[in-house]
């Protein structure tokens, strides 16, 4: 299984990171902090293009990359 982890030092910086940078959202902030302290796990990500046609939306153009 692969799993990315972070350091004790990397855990404190991204809890912090996410505190400062999110002080409106609680919860996206604990999200974030449960990454830093849990890692992610690789085996369970998913491709972009897989979860857009699941749902239904159009593959992505390549011409349209750049564009928010």
């Amino acid at each position: 299984m692969a799993n990315l982890t972070f350091n004790e030092a990397e855990q404190r910086e991204l809890r912090e990171a996410a505190r400062a940078e999110f002080p409106g959202n609680p919860a996206l902030a604990y999200v974030l902090e449960n990454l830093a302290s849990e890692g992610i796990n690789l085996d369970g990500c998913r491709d972009w293009e897989d979860i857009r046609l699941e749902n239904g939306l159009p593959p992505r153009d390549d011409e349209a990359q750049g564009v928010a």
